[in-house]
């Protein structure tokens, strides 16, 4: 998968850990834990929640108000993995787990 450079993600950590599957449309998609410090467990059970809630896809956005939409910008939010906090960055097939 690419990276991608122009979405505004840090590089990969050298301890990062990814956990690929396929999207309920058979496409390739992705966790990466860029912290290194995500159980497994955890990962694939992030992994198969995006898929069922078909979030890896290029999404289109508009701000408010704006006349036009960005195919393919980031989506972002938190999530709780274990007793850790995590932000969760989703850019088309590949989500990414970055500490704050």
């Amino acid at each position: 998968m690419a990276e991608h450079e122009d979405s505004g993600l840090p590089p990969l950590a050298p301890n990062a850990q990814i956990i690929e599957g396929r999207t309920r449309r058979g496409k390739a998609c992705r966790v990466v834990d860029n912290t290194g410090t995500v159980a497994l467990e955890e990962l694939q059970n992030l992994l198969q929640d995006l898929i069922e809630q078909d979030q890896f896809q290029p999404l289109g956005l508009s701000m408010t108000g704006g006349n036009t939409i960005q195919i393919g910008a980031p989506q972002t939010a938190h999530v709780q993995l274990g007793s850790d906090l995590y932000r969760l960055i989703v850019v088309d097939y590949e989500a990414r787990i970055e500490g704050f």
